[in-house]
């Protein structure tokens, strides 16, 4: 039987149809499992199958209708186009994979500190960009219209202030976000040539514990 950290580890690898997969499993043991459901209508929507992931959710309401997770998304999916028709499946899966593409050196996977308040953090959405700016001897996170979501751990960014100062760019991406946590991707970009040798992140074993912080994260995102 899969289990439910098995489920949040493959949708957090971007292995949508897998996670389908093994959300249904969990449900066929436990169909009144909320977090499974929660976490099935987001892996439907990512892979473009609008209707299910609304019948999904629905089903949620149907068993707690205050659930806030299930009422938030099934308003994203009414109000916002680009989960309808014209997105093509294919496209979102791409995106989910491109956009979390890890590469040694050049990709880091970080839980952010000093949160902006729940009512910000709740309504980023995986995959969305984010941008960063050097305040005060450390990096700030952004939304694209410049609102704070909160900072860079400091050993972390003081690190990258050297590498931006010195002309390495990079991008930025939720990968996780809930009311008390986000989680964020960033990938280098451009390396200067005189950090040619010099990798933006170093090795280590974080992602268990990124795991852990994430699995609440993901079912509300």
């Amino acid at each position: 039987m899969p289990s439910k950290n098995l489920a949040i580890q493959t949708a957090l690898s971007g292995d949508w149809q897998n996670a389908t997969s093994i959300n249904k499993a969990l449900l066929n043991d436990n169909p009144n499992d909320i977090e499974a459901l929660n976490r099935l209508a987001f892996a439907f929507t990512i892979l473009g199958k609008v209707k299910q992931a609304k019948t999904t959710y629905k089903k949620v309401l149907g068993l707690d209708s205050l659930n806030p997770i299930a009422i938030r998304n099934l308003k994203r999916l009414a109000d916002t186009k680009t989960m309808g028709k014209s997105v093509k499946k294919t496209s979102s899966v791409t995106f989910v994979h491109k956009t979390f593409l890890e590469e040694t050196g050049k990709t880091k996977i970080i839980e952010i500190i000093n949160l902006a308040p729940p009512r910000i953090t709740a309504n980023l959405r995986i995959g969305q960009p984010l941008t960063s700016c050097i305040k005060r001897l450390k990096i700030f996170i952004q939304d694209t219209e410049k609102q704070y979501i909160g900072v860079l751990p400091d050993d972390i960014g003081k690190r990258l202030i050297k590498f931006i100062k010195g002309g390495n760019k990079y991008e930025t991406f939720v990968r996780s976000a809930s009311n008390h946590s986000v989680v964020i991707f960033i990938k280098e970009v451009k390396r200067a040539t005189r950090f040619k040798n010099q990798p933006s992140f170093l090795q280590n074993n974080d992602k268990t514990s990124i795991l852990s912080h994430s699995s609440r994260n993901l079912e509300e995102s």
